[in-house]
């Protein structure tokens, strides 16, 4: 009995029930039209609704093909029984203080810490309860003071930062006490404020002074200033590095011809680009965001220029950027089924027709991915191999110089020049192919030739002497030259996908947009850019940014790196702290005045950097 032209907004909520969730036990009319005619067939049965039809096929492992779509149309919601507790009434029942053991994993760390320190044991509990509390207490105050007071002890591990997770591994680590130990540290500042960065500093350095050995791979210039010991690898990146540049304490770096070394030394900076005025007939704002610990704020982002939105740690900046203003512009655009984080509306969108989100995930997930086929620099290069003589004699089309179809590939390993070999719990392991030995087509493929090289020698070209080789292809040396210009010139064109870093990965896709035809109404969103780079990596970085501004297109970004933000022409800081403190718009405006804002903890270190 429902018109089904009836816009959703306009179906009685009973009835939408009945539509989404069934009719229990009540049967309902139901016509079936059939046939040309639409001949009608009226009868009553019972409805199951579409959300226990989704969740029925989605359990049934005959239908596993679906299930990848229907989880694109499922959202993570809190256990009607338990309340998100993930216990049992009885075991909710024993309370502490009033409060249950569930209450407490939800709270953030810093209160729960006020909130052990605070309690008083009574009726003869005090001598067994001390004795917890206290190693309770010592393990949350080391992960207080690395800067993660806004997590909780519920948050699920698959929520966290790569540098949040590592935090917490410290923490578990220094809490043991041991001395002797060697601990290695992969780029520790991912995702830290710089107010933070000194709490991670002072730690170190109390595991060294205990009698541990440190060992930290790092771009962050604090960390290496307060170094004991620097090791600089170089000169370069790819075949261009491999090399000990210098060895020793920060002083002498500084003297040395090393790249890290000009940048300490203040020989080589990042300098600001000219900043752009802002154009209050073209923004982008979002109202009312109040996902997370957002504080139902409104944020505005100016359409032409490279936004910043900076904060401390659990600020709300992925939240802002990532829940919301992400997947509510592609909803509209391209018809995404992700559903945004919660807000009241989005005004602006017409000033974009594309948005585009440029992170650090992988280019691909096997070896056969690699930067020519993803840039599609690939595509041209074989048909240069197709248009030789030899080809043309032997009738070889493009399609015989591809890895990925059969004809010139080598058949053993499918082209991909290896051979994977499941290793039940352990990811897969790859071996180089006995039959091609790693060249990835068959003898009669690599027999084609132009100037003297064949498309495996090709494939191992770095991106700079490829641009030497095809010098009379306009399309492959401007290809070539947008990876150049992001400072990609030492990796191989055939370089395996699972072989590059995140940074890599995300300037393969920034070349990736800056070779299409620009409309100059494309919003770029970047997650944390520097993350993994150099400081002369960063300034390649900055400089494509500025590019794609110059284009017309708009920037946002996610940034903690103080040379990036101090390079934008429009900042939202928000905080002022992490977690149930955060979520407020602390300041907005041009960096100069973040620089004087005194509730602003990004403002007082980007003053110490335009001031220097």
């Amino acid at each position: 009995g429902v018109n089904i032209n009836m816009p959703l907004s306009n179906i009685d909520d009973s009835i939408m029930n009945i539509i989404l969730y069934g009719s229990s036990d009540r049967s309902i009319n139901m016509t079936y039209k059939f046939g040309r005619k639409k001949g009608l067939i009226e009868y009553k049965t019972k409805f199951d609704g579409l959300v226990n039809y989704l969740e029925a096929i989605y359990s049934d492992k005959h239908f596993e093909s679906l299930h990848e779509y229907i989880e694109n149309i499922m959202i993570d919601t809190s256990c009607e029984t338990c309340k998100g507790m993930r216990l049992k009434d009885e075991s909710l029942s024993v309370k502490l203080n009033g409060k249950s053991i569930g209450h407490l994993s939800a709270m953030s760390l810093k209160d729960l810490y006020k909130f052990l320190s605070d309690l008083t044991l009574k009726n003869g509990k005090e001598p067994v309860g001390r004795v917890i509390l206290k190693e309770i207490n010592t393990r949350l105050e080391f992960l207080l003071r690395l800067g993660v007071s806004y997590l909780s002890l519920d948050r699920r591990v698959s929520t966290l930062a790569g540098g949040e997770l590592q935090r917490i591994r410290l923490a578990a680590q220094i809490s043991s006490g041991l001395t002797g130990v060697l601990y290695i540290l992969d780029e520790p500042t991912i995702g830290l404020h710089q107010r933070d960065n000194e709490y991670l500093i002072n730690i170190l350095e109390e595991l060294r002074d205990t009698g541990n050995t440190i060992i930290v791979v790092e771009h962050d210039e604090e960390i290496m200033r307060k170094a004991d010991h620097i090791v600089d690898l170089g000169p370069g990146a790819g075949i261009a590095g491999g090399h000990i540049v210098y060895e020793g304490t920060l002083h002498n770096i500084t003297e040395t011809e090393s790249l890290t070394g000009k940048y300490l030394s203040g020989k080589n900076s990042i300098l600001c680009p000219s900043r752009k005025p802002c154009n209050e007939a073209k923004t982008i704002t979002i109202h009312g965001a109040g996902a997370n610990n957002l504080k139902h704020i409104d944020v505005t982002f100016y359409c032409g220029l490279f936004n910043c939105v900076t904060g401390v740690s659990g600020s709300g900046k992925s939240t802002l950027v990532n829940d919301i203003l992400y997947p509510a512009i592609a909803r509209i655009l391209y018809r995404s089924k992700t559903g945004p984080g919660r807000h009241d509306s989005i005004s602006g969108i017409e000033h974009i027709d594309k948005i585009v989100m440029v992170d650090q995930s992988p280019i691909g997930r096997t070896p056969r991915s690699n930067p020519a086929t993803y840039t599609d620099i690939f595509t041209h290069i074989r048909d240069v191999f197709a248009m030789t003589q030899k080809a043309r004699l032997r009738g070889y089309k493009k399609g015989r110089f591809s890895f990925n179809v059969k004809g010139g590939r080598c058949e053993k390993c499918q082209g991909s020049g290896h051979v994977s070999i499941e290793m039940s719990f352990l990811p897969d392991l790859y071996i180089t192919c006995d039959a091609c030995k790693g060249k990835r087509y068959n003898s009669e493929t690599l027999e084609i030739e132009y100037k003297g090289k064949n498309i495996f020698h090709v494939l191992k070209m770095t991106v700079t002497e490829a641009f030497e080789f095809f010098d009379g292809f306009p399309k492959i040396r401007r290809l070539l030259e947008t990876l150049r210009n992001v400072g990609l010139g030492y990796i191989e064109l055939g370089q395996p996908a699972t072989f590059l870093s995140g940074g890599e990965a995300q300037r393969i896709k920034l070349s990736a947009e800056l070779s299409k035809k620009s409309t100059g109404k494309t919003l770029y969103i970047l997650d944390e850019p520097t993350t993994g780079l150099h400081f002369h990596d960063i300034a390649q970085l900055l400089k494509v940014l500025n590019e794609l501004k110059n284009m017309g297109n708009t920037i946002i970004v996610i940034e903690h790196n103080m040379d990036v933000i101090k390079s934008a022409d429009y900042i939202i800081d928000l905080g002022p702290e992490g977690g149930e403190d955060g979520g407020y718009v602390v300041a907005e405006g041009p960096p100069e005045e973040i620089a004087e804002e005194e509730k602003s903890h990004t403002g007082r270190f980007l003053k110490k950097i335009l001031t220097r």
